[in-house]
């Protein structure tokens, strides 16, 4: 059997089988497709190697060892930083979740060394970022893709990652990679060894062309979809979408909220300086952004006393854009009748009272609107904990607002868009795996529909703000372009937000989030 396991290792992964040579898997994701009878084999096989490790074991190590290996992971020698980052990438492959939200939750728990949490989220992180490249590349390395179960790859993407990625030594990678498979599929390590040895090969070559010359070559280099890459090409050029690629995969900054309504710069400042990190101001396209503050040092926010104004409601985390145009929305309402339509999970409800408190003393008449009850049941716990008023709360789709919201007529209408968030790739990068050409034409005609339906609550004089977080222009310039065309936007004409024609924060490294924002006057 050992043989004939040998013989199809050697034969998938031969330097004389022609490599593949097509696009990204259009079964990735799908491969339960796979034969039905593999997978019980598969079963079975674990099922077999399981009670071969607890055969040695009296009753009640058996029981610890079953539970560890059914549970998370078969006995292996890999190390715990990449077998945290494995837990991790797997639970966001089959949750279909954000890394960031299960890394989180997972390092809050673990005991490894701050060393070994940053190693860990680096992976599962880069992961998330390069996942559809990795998988282009683990295909090369066989015959077919569907050699490969899911949960293999997982354990595979790992170590590709840090071959072609972080240019780790061949090695240590490669040994670590074929633990990792271990931990999954102990029958599996030798193919592993041999994909992995196989992609450690292959290195030389990458990105398999010239980025200079080649768009899926530059795809690769910065981990993109190639038609994400030539839609950003079209969008801003080479150069900007080179640049844009590259700092959509640097760390994003730390910036925080101070909440007027139950704090102080001051008492925020010295909290942190207790805590041994410091604070600072924050301009957005040359402007100082009021309330916001960039964290030097993001480990502080585990300081207890940073905890506390967390606990409090006296501080939040939110980008730095999002909050320049929070700002900026405040600064509009000359009165004091604001709705806000798309509020999520409330960050920009929190911001939007904020301001106004801090200019005003008081708080507007804020009503919200979002098309999940769940996430308007997130927003009042929020709200009360930082002691920001909501008048209402109305919930449906706010493309048909009338149907839900009664006639009324606002100062500003806040149009928190729906979008395809790729503005925010350094905090999602998984983002850019999970979107597709046609739904962001699909997301554009929605972001339409909502100012229209919210053109009608605007009250004369005052102002509609749309505000998204992605870059494309069909959601940004040519949503825009398309309202004022349009029977519902006739009644408006675009003025000056935050000073200038609109905001628009293009994506470096070490600054803030791209964003955009508008602001419409209705004048009849």
């Amino acid at each position: 059997m050992k043989s004939v396991r040998a013989r199809e290792i050697k034969r998938i992964t031969s330097d004389t089988t022609l490599a593949y040579n097509g696009e990204l898997d259009p079964k990735a994701g799908k491969r339960s497709a796979i034969a039905p009878g593999n997978i019980t084999r598969e079963k079975n096989r674990r099922e077999r190697e399981l009670k071969r490790a607890t055969s040695h074991m009296d009753d009640s190590a058996r029981a610890r060892e079953s539970k560890h290996v059914s549970g998370d992971f078969y006995p292996n020698k890999a190390s715990d930083a990449r077998l945290l980052a494995l837990r991790v990438t797997r639970l966001v492959r089959l949750r279909k979740a954000y890394t960031q939200d299960i890394l989180n939750a997972h390092l809050d728990k673990c005991s490894l060394s701050s060393s070994d949490k940053s190693f860990a989220a680096l992976l599962a992180l880069g992961v998330a970022t390069c996942y559809g490249t990795l998988d282009e590349i683990i295909d090369r390395a066989l015959e077919k893709p569907a050699d490969a179960f899911e949960d293999i790859r997982d354990a595979l993407r790992i170590s590709t990652y840090e071959l072609m990625f972080l240019n780790k030594e061949a090695h240590a990678a490669i040994d670590q990679g074929v633990e990792l498979v271990r931990a999954v599929s102990p029958c599996a390590s030798g193919l592993g060894n041999a994909i992995l040895h196989r992609v450690e090969r292959s290195r030389a070559s990458f990105p398999y062309g010239d980025p200079k010359r080649d768009t899926a070559a530059l795809a690769r280099t910065y981990g993109f979809p190639k038609w994400l890459c030539e839609r950003l090409i079209a969008d801003m050029g080479a150069q900007n979408a080179a640049h844009f690629m590259k700092a959509s995969n640097a760390p994003a900054p730390l910036y925080i909220a101070i909440n007027s309504i139950k704090s102080s710069i001051e008492e925020v400042q010295s909290a942190f300086e207790s805590a041994g990190s410091r604070l600072c101001d924050v301009t957005v396209n040359d402007m100082s952004v009021a309330l916001c503050k960039r964290v030097i040092n993001p480990q502080s926010i585990l300081h207890p006393s940073i905890k506390a104004l967390f606990d409090e409601g006296k501080i939040f985390v939110s980008d730095a854009c999002a909050q320049h145009i929070a700002l900026q929305a405040a600064l509009l309402l000359k009165g004091e009748k604001l709705l806000e339509i798309g509020c999520g999970r409330g960050s920009k409800t929190l911001l939007l009272q904020s301001h106004y408190y801090a200019a005003h003393n008081k708080q507007a008449q804020l009503d919200a609107v979002d098309l999940h009850s769940y996430k308007l049941d997130i927003v009042r716990e929020r709200t009360k904990c930082y002691g920001v008023n909501v008048r209402e709360f109305y919930c449906g789709n706010a493309t048909r607002l009338s149907s839900f919201v009664p006639a009324n007529s606002y100062d500003v209408v806040f149009v928190d868009a729906p979008c395809s968030g790729l503005g925010t790739l350094r905090r999602h990068p998984e983002i850019r795996w999970r979107l597709s050409a046609e739904a962001i034409e699909e997301i554009a005609q929605l972001e339409l529909d909502m100012l229209a339906s919210a053109g009608a609550y605007v009250a004369v004089g005052g102002s509609l703000v749309y505000s998204t977080c992605t870059i494309t222009y069909a959601e940004n310039n040519n949503v825009v372009k398309q309202f004022l065309e349009s029977q519902q936007g006739a009644s408006f004409v675009l003025a000056p937000f935050g000073s200038q024609s609109c905001i628009s924060v293009q994506l470096n490294a070490d600054g803030a989030d791209a964003h955009f924002a508008v602001r419409f006057k209705r004048i009849r």
